[in-house]
């Protein structure tokens, strides 16, 4: 399935910004005698952009996978609230790189919402009732007007956004977006960092990015960690960019934390 919520209120002020967090401890994950990653130990706080860089081949896929519980891994995930609502496992939002499906299918906007958020057979769901749900849902991503329209006349960005809005709900503690918008054009591109960066300052939520587009990561990112078969190093996009380690693997593209000259 194209979306992964795992259920197993985020705070919205500066304090609790630093003190609300998903720690990703010890994470690695090897394929018979193949080491894929290991020793990733992260911290993702609440209201804070992470972006995932390195060279293909690096793990950063596989690492989202781990995350999301769908590849076996040692270490451990934990959530840990400020406000003392729940400690445990993070509500999980995952939005794919893209979406495989039949685009002469006569499939709507709202038929993937319904069969995603009702338990009930599409064709006998309660579409009236779930209507408003999947309007606030859409409105989040600025795409309301999408409810009704069929998923293959939607564009590259408009797709990305509806597949947003899907893991938006429930709102998660932790938002997982694996270069979710490779092959959209400029203006898409920049609509998607904008709704992602409103997400986690309205929402105080926590977001996780796999991207090749190291403009962007500079623009929007708090946080870069460059990885490449585990972590190489960490920090502001300013300071990865600055390390040679970076631009021995990214060469020039590395050079401008800017993001004026970055792209990649």
């Amino acid at each position: 399935m194209f979306r992964t919520i795992l259920h197993h209120g985020a705070a919205s002020s500066a304090d609790c910004k630093k003190l609300c967090c998903t720690k990703i401890e010890d994470f690695g994950v090897r394929a018979g005698n193949l080491t894929i990653f290991e020793h990733v130990n992260l911290h993702v706080h609440c209201g804070q952009l992470t972006a995932i860089i390195g060279p293909n081949g690096a793990g950063k896929s596989t690492f989202m996978r781990a995350i999301l519980g769908e590849v076996p891994h040692s270490g451990r995930l934990r959530y840990v609230d400020a406000k003392g609502k729940h400690t445990g496992h993070p509500i999980i939002g995952y939005v794919p790189q893209y979406l495989r499906f039949d685009v002469s299918a006569p499939t709507s906007v709202m038929d993937i919402f319904m069969a995603c958020l009702s338990r009930r057979p599409v064709w006998i769901a309660r579409e009236k009732k779930l209507r408003r749900r999947v309007c606030e849902d859409l409105a989040l991503v600025h795409a309301e007007d999408l409810i009704d329209r069929r998923l293959g006349a939607l564009s590259g960005g408009e797709l990305q956004r509806v597949l947003l809005a899907l893991a938006l709900d429930p709102m998660p503690d932790l938002l997982l977006l694996d270069e979710p918008v490779s092959g959209v054009d400029q203006n898409g591109l920049e609509l998607f960092y904008r709704i992602a960066q409103e997400l986690r300052e309205k929402e105080d939520m926590a977001i996780i990015l796999i991207s090749h587009d190291l403009n962007m990561v500079a623009r929007y990112a708090d946080q870069v960690v460059l990885m490449d078969k585990g972590v190489i190093c960490t920090g502001t996009p300013e300071e990865v960019f600055a390390d040679a380690r970076t631009k021995r693997i990214f060469g020039m593209l590395a050079g401008a934390p800017d993001g004026k000259e970055a792209d990649a």
